[in-house]
């Protein structure tokens, strides 16, 4: 691939965004993607890694097929996909010790994403460039009676797909013609996991745990439960603190009521004419409007637009069954998809115009 300079194509950037079973790698000039690949790791190939943070030459080994096959010898930044770390503002940071410190040690979790910023350091040595996260999964700006659960010692924790629901959030504001600064969005995250968040000037001051605990149920992870059936399920069964998060995080949902844990799947059933797909689609529809109502509520009446996106989002039967409940609420507007990549490239661009300030971690 002939590559341009930054006169011609802008800054030249680097997206590394690690999942579960994929590399997703890309090169940004600017703000426009001119190259990108999905690198899929198999089962088989994943299986002989005991965690996370062994795969780490194997991804970086990836990533160098990438530069390789497009001829990227040079960059002016490098971002990756930030892991779970400490609760953060949202923005973009610069890599750290202290932060990859924290990851290397999985101090606040173990997850793929954990990855990204090592992979952005490591390839930021290679280029001579500076590494960046944008927006992890632990940006938590909740203002303080966010955090009140209604039992002393237990908080309310804000863990959402931070990174795409900031980046719809610029994106409509921009459709509006309005600052970030003055709206007020809600905005539903409908991927593997939900996330439901009231963002106010941008900012996500209330919202559900997209990874477990609170709000509506997803494909494999069973959200807000009953208090009386969790203790009963933990002592009368008898299971391990890991059994137990197996089964809310691995085995709830979709999969746990239909043994299958692909919402096309499930899309299919019901157009087959399944019914207990078709209980659950529509249980997981009111869990959802629930939700965006409660966060709509915090606004007053004032909320600009609610707005959909994730993978899910591709789905008429799923966004036209949220629209008949919540569309008195506010203007919906979908984004179907996810924009993680846009996002990671976007924020380093703000950072390099010097639109933003760089944050510390």
């Amino acid at each position: 691939m002939k590559t341009q300079g930054k006169d011609a194509g802008g800054f030249r950037i680097l997206v590394i965004n690690p999942g579960s079973t994929s590399t997703k790698v890309a090169l940004f000039h600017g703000e426009i993607c001119v190259a990108s690949s999905t690198l899929n790791h198999s089962g088989e190939e994943l299986a002989v890694f005991n965690k996370v943070m062994d795969q780490l030459d194997m991804r970086t080994e990836a990533v160098l097929a990438f530069c390789s096959e497009n001829g990227i010898l040079r960059a002016d930044a490098v971002v990756g996909r930030g892991g779970l770390l400490r609760p953060v503002a949202g923005g973009t940071f610069r890599v750290n010790h202290a932060m990859i410190r924290d990851l290397m040690e999985s101090r606040f979790g173990e997850h793929a994403s954990n990855l990204g910023p090592i992979l952005a350091d490591r390839f930021g040595e290679k280029f001579g460039a500076p590494a960046f996260i944008v927006d992890p999964v632990s940006v938590d700006e909740y203002e303080p009676c966010s955090r009140i659960s209604g039992f002393p010692g237990i908080e309310r924790r804000c863990r959402t797909h931070a990174l795409n629901i900031k980046a719809v959030a610029r994106r409509c504001a921009e459709e509006l013609n309005k600052p970030l600064r003055d709206t007020n969005f809600v905005v539903a995250h409908l991927g593997g996991g939900i996330s439901v968040c009231a963002l106010a000037g941008g900012r996500i001051i209330d919202s559900t745990d997209g990874l477990l605990g609170e709000g509506p149920f997803s494909m494999e992870r069973a959200g807000t439960l009953p208090i009386s059936g969790v203790i009963d399920l933990c002592f009368d069964k008898g299971l391990s603190k890991k059994e137990v998060l197996h089964l809310f995080s691995r085995c709830s949902g979709f999969f746990g009521y239909t043994g299958i844990g692909s919402f096309k799947d499930i899309l299919e059933l019901i157009e087959a004419g399944d019914r207990t797909a078709l209980l659950v689609f529509e249980a997981m529809v009111r869990q959802v409007v629930k939700w965006i109502a409660a966060m709509a509520a915090l606004f007053k009446g004032a909320a600009d637009s609610i707005i959909l996106t994730g993978g899910m989002a591709n789905s008429l039967l799923l966004t036209y069954a949220i629209q008949e409940y919540i569309g008195h609420l506010a203007r919906v507007i979908v984004y179907p998809g996810e924009f993680e990549m846009e996002a990671l490239a976007g924020g380093v661009c703000r950072i390099l115009k010097k639109s933003e300030p760089e944050l510390d971690y």
